[in-house]
């Protein structure tokens, strides 16, 4: 007789993402406007870093936190942000979806609680529910996907260990204000718990004024970890690279989860992971910026509601109006006009669509022009 698995995963779906793509290449001639991933090769200059590692043969065992000199420009370039870490407070791990796991794996205990404000990345729970702790939702969309000091108040419990941010945000790409981050800064500081950020899209924001919440409280430091990654802004999805860091305590503790999770990252990659921090993304911010405006052109000319995105490379319009569960609503686009769109309730949010406008011009055009003719026929 087969013993059962780890009753935790049981309960877990595959990503609702992978799912949508899946069926979309199905569809010969889709276009999807699904997946969060530059459409941009990797800068030259970067890859360059590996083939030179390489031929060096740069294939052992580094230390399990990053070489020095990597964790030292780590440490340097989030002081330039206005992030007082020292390089003994960094980590380098594979991706921020490492560095989430390693980070909630030292910190939970069964049973605790760890609030996710919707919508979200469908990660954080996942990973929260595998270490037998509970996920407990913040519904932003009543304060137009911000978060209400009252409203997160009601979430907490005694067993309340930490909230997870995401600014700008995935899916809604909207920006935490001001009174946001100083909500989860009241509420942190009275309850102690840790604010976890997941600071990924940070380099790609369109408007002025954005504060990071370590920027804007740095007295809530001992219970802050940061959460980077080289993917977005740099267009290195595929290397798996990213970073934590946290007060000394805090990243003794994840050390040890990192660790045991994956060793270290990947030893030929270190010398290109300090050369992107030296390379500037505004050319693909551009880029992105550019689109955004057309996807919000095209939104209106539809007549979706949209909270404009402030930043990452996403909008999440409302199709309420339709009738159709975001699941319905998008399964009927692919097979009815040929585009994918990710359902809201992958990210915890019914009656919104995801849109991805981090695709080639060409198809980013077409496939507005397609969801257009498809929501006519509602």
């Amino acid at each position: 007789m087969r013993l059962p698995m780890n009753t935790s995963l049981a309960t877990l779906k595959p990503s609702g993402i992978r799912r949508i793509n899946a069926l979309a290449a199905q569809h010969p001639g889709c276009i999807a406007l699904a997946l969060g991933e530059p459409d941009f090769p990797t800068p030259d200059v970067i890859s360059a870093e590996v083939t030179a590692a390489l031929d060096r043969g740069d294939t052992h065992y580094p230390p399990n936190n990053g070489r020095p000199a990597l964790r030292d420009a780590l440490s340097k370039y989030m002081d330039d942000a206005g992030l007082a870490f020292s390089a003994d407070e960094v980590i380098l791990t594979d991706g921020a979806t490492e560095a989430l796991s390693a980070t909630f794996m030292a910190m939970l205990n069964p049973g605790d609680e760890v609030i996710i404000p919707t919508p979200a990345f469908g990660l954080y729970e996942s990973i929260v529910v595998a270490n037998h702790a509970k996920a407990v939702f913040l519904d932003t969309e009543p304060a137009q996907f911000q978060i209400d000091e009252d409203a997160l108040r009601a979430c907490v419990t005694p067993a309340t260990k930490a909230i997870v941010i995401c600014s700008p945000n995935n899916p809604t790409g909207c920006i935490l204000n001001a009174a946001s981050l100083d909500a989860v800064a009241h509420v942190a500081e009275q309850t102690g718990i840790y604010v976890v950020c997941d600071d990924v899209y940070n380099r790609l924001v369109y408007v002025d004024g954005y504060e990071r919440f370590a920027q804007r409280h740095p007295e809530l430091r001992d219970q802050t970890v940061v959460i980077e990654s080289f993917s977005k802004p740099w267009a290195m999805t595929g290397w798996r690279l990213g970073w934590l860091a946290a007060a000394a305590p805090v990243i003794a503790e994840i050390a040890k989860a990192h660790q045991y999770l994956v060793s270290s990252a990947v030893s030929f990659e270190m010398d290109a992971a300090a050369r992107a921090l030296t390379v500037d993304p505004t050319p693909m911010l551009k880029v992105y910026r550019a689109r955004r405006e057309r996807v919000l052109a095209a939104l209106d000319a539809m007549d979706l509601d949209v909270v404009e995105p402030a930043g990452a490379f996403y909008a999440f319009p409302s199709i309420k109006r339709y009738g159709l569960t975001s699941e319905d609503f998008c399964i009927k686009a692919i097979k009815e006009a040929n585009v994918a769109l990710v359902p809201g309730d992958c990210f915890g949010t019914e009656g919104h669509i995801r849109l991805s406008y981090c695709v080639s011009d060409k198809d980013l055009d077409e496939g507005l022009r397609r969801l257009s003719t498809f929501i006519s026929t509602l």
